[in-house]
């Protein structure tokens, strides 16, 4: 067994936490209670999806983000991939498709499943903006790729509106209800939205009670406490009520007021600290939360856990239709055996970014440590390749941070919180938890 990390006697472990913090083998009673891919990385800059020669990309580029990361931290890349503008990875490129409503029929599952199989690695992953993300694309099935995906409608042929159609709808929406209305009308307007910075987006919540509360967005519809619909922008703790029919009027004048407002400077909603006009200014609380959904049966179907939000696409191909969630959770209009509908397995409450090699920003593997770990720990446990925690924004009770081939330790934390026990190593790890 590795060298002790920890005190003995049940007190503390030693690294900082208390016996409700964590499991340590040689203290029975220290336990952790619950609070709530390889290859040459390219660097695909962000422009005119016409001109986007995704074989250009070099070594030089390489180098320098590599230097970067060295140097200064992770970068933070302002954009997200989508179709028409691929992100370079370790295992090749990630395009990333949106669907409308996220939901996708049966026959675009087993379509996309065929698409990535063609065109990528057969690996797909599901994003916190419930998202799908094809991986492993390589620069010459790209254009094949965007192609197909065009033909079946899951891309619009417009970059601009791809790029535009960023929102997060409430993924147990009905035919009909306030939901589905609000984000078809603003599906339907998204000319009309000025140009925004790229990771900005709408978040559609209007069931019988926010279901999205925790989950990042920068303008909002919610349901109030008294019943009816409020406007609110992100990083505001009250909103103001809407009319019935004039949601989306509401959405993009605020949107367009962030704009005149020098809110491109901020990036985000949340961060724009300029008071808003008045017509937007209400203190109307959004209703008490719903529990969000976890794997097991649901009044549409069967939820399933994805592990890391990833998928092979093998499993598409047979697939009933999906609504999907930001919670690395597909909700099956149906069964899909062969995914796990158990909200006790513990890889469920497990957040790992791909990690080295296929991240050219991680200095550490995540996910096989992550998967050695899971069943030794309770509460969440988030294992992120360096300090930008793309797997997850919010705290952890245990997060490990990738730095310079070690990992830190910290607790109730972010990933690059301040570390608990910095540079470790997996074996120090695991054995501090009794996984080895």
């Amino acid at each position: 067994m590795a060298r002790s990390l920890f005190r003995l006697g049940g007190e503390a472990c030693g690294w900082g936490c208390t016996a409700a913090w964590c499991r340590a083998p040689v203290a029975p009673a220290c336990r952790l209670a619950p609070t709530g891919d390889a290859g040459k990385p390219r660097l695909v800059a962000s422009r005119r999806a016409e001109d986007v020669p995704v074989s250009q990309t070099g070594a030089g580029s390489d180098r320098a983000t590599a230097n970067h990361a060295v140097a200064h931290g992770p970068a933070v890349r302002g954009w997200c991939p989508d179709a028409w503008r691929p992100m370079a990875a370790g295992d090749g490129l990630i395009v990333r498709v949106k669907p409308r409503l996220g939901r996708l029929s049966a026959d675009d599952m087993a379509a996309l499943g065929a698409a990535a199989i063609a065109h990528g690695n057969g690996l797909i992953d599901m994003t916190r903006r419930a998202n799908l993300q094809i991986r492993g694309v390589r620069d010459d099935s790209w254009r094949p790729l965007l192609d197909r995906l065009l033909d079946l409608g899951l891309v619009d042929h417009d970059a601009r509106r791809e790029g535009a159609r960023m929102m997060m709808v409430a993924p147990d929406w009905r035919e009909g209800d306030d939901s589905h209305r609000i984000a078809r009308q603003l599906l339907d307007r998204l000319d009309e939205l000025p140009d925004l910075p790229g990771k900005m987006g709408f978040v559609i919540d209007a069931g019988a009670a926010p279901l999205l509360s925790g989950e990042a967005g920068d303008f909002r519809i919610e349901r109030a406490r008294d019943g009816g619909l409020i406007l609110r922008a992100e990083g505001r703790a009250q909103g103001v009520p809407v009319d019935s029919g004039g949601e989306v009027d509401a959405l993009l004048a605020l949107a367009r007021w962030f704009v005149e407002s020098d809110g491109a400077r901020a990036g985000r909603m949340a961060r724009h600290d300029a008071p808003l006009p008045d017509w937007a200014t209400g203190m109307t609380e959004a209703a008490l939360s719903r529990p969000r959904l976890v794997p097991g049966a649901w009044d549409g179907g069967m939820a399933y856990g994805l592990p890391f939000g990833r998928i092979d696409a093998r499993h598409l191909l047979d697939a009933p239709a999906m609504r999907l969630t930001p919670w690395r959770m597909l909700l099956a209009e149906g069964q899909l055996p062969g995914l796990c509908a158990d909200a006790a397995d513990p890889l469920i409450h497990v957040e790992a970014c791909p990690g080295a090699p296929a991240c050219p920003q991680a200095s550490v593997e995540t996910r096989d440590l992550a998967r050695q770990l899971a069943p030794h720990v309770a509460g969440r446990l988030h294992v992120s390749g360096c300090a930008k925690g793309c797997a997850s924004s919010i705290p952890a009770d245990i997060v490990l941070t990738g730095r310079d081939g070690g990992y830190d330790l910290a607790f109730h934390a972010r990933a690059g919180s301040a570390p608990v026990r910095p540079d470790l190593t997996a074996t120090d790890l695991l054995a501090h938890f009794g996984a080895c």
